[in-house]
């Protein structure tokens, strides 16, 4: 049954590959007709002129193939302190410039993947996966009790934890 499994989450990662790959062939002549672009919607207003991903099996896919690593906002829409933190990273010109390097996915609902949650499911959490497929259980904010949580005053240590994220990338891989 594993096995199965496995095999067909292959078989989808290949599809969506695929399917990439055919689109990535369109884009390129689309760009030339010089339309104007359109906010994107899977930003949700974390960066709209930033690349984000859909799904956590697209991302992981496009940190293990692009050799960048992965930053993962869990998020509310309707939580005050997703708001809060939302606004100050959109608006932070270091973050949005350095987030170019990041393969980005922001959830608003929780994944399967318990890595994701090494000290419970709260929001707004942010989490950093390498490109072998690692969650750095080692990059945290400054709370004790929930080490993922950033807090709008939070922002510089944020933009280190980034910053920490790539160097390890350089050093390590």
């Amino acid at each position: 049954a594993m096995e199965k499994s496995y095999i067909s989450m292959f078989l989808l990662l290949l599809a969506i590959s695929c399917a990439l790959a055919k689109d990535a062939g369109k884009k390129e002549t689309k760009e030339t007709t010089a339309k104007p672009k359109l906010p994107q919607t899977l930003s949700r207003g974390w960066g709209d002129q930033l690349i984000w991903t859909q799904t956590y099996e697209e991302a992981l896919f496009r940190a293990k193939h692009s050799n960048k690593p992965l930053m993962i906002i869990h998020h509310l829409e309707d939580c005050p302190h997703s708001q809060a933190l939302k606004k100050v990273f959109a608006e932070h010109k270091d973050i949005q410039k350095l987030a170019e390097n990041f393969i980005l996915l922001n959830l608003v609902y929780e994944t399967t993947d318990k890595n994701l949650a090494p000290d419970g499911q709260y929001v707004p959490r942010i989490l950093f996966i390498d490109p072998s497929l690692t969650v750095r259980a080692d990059i945290t904010g400054r709370y004790s009790n929930r080490l993922y949580a950033y807090e709008p005053s939070d922002i510089s240590l944020l933009y280190s934890n980034m910053q920490k994220a790539q160097k390890l990338l350089k050093t390590e891989l």
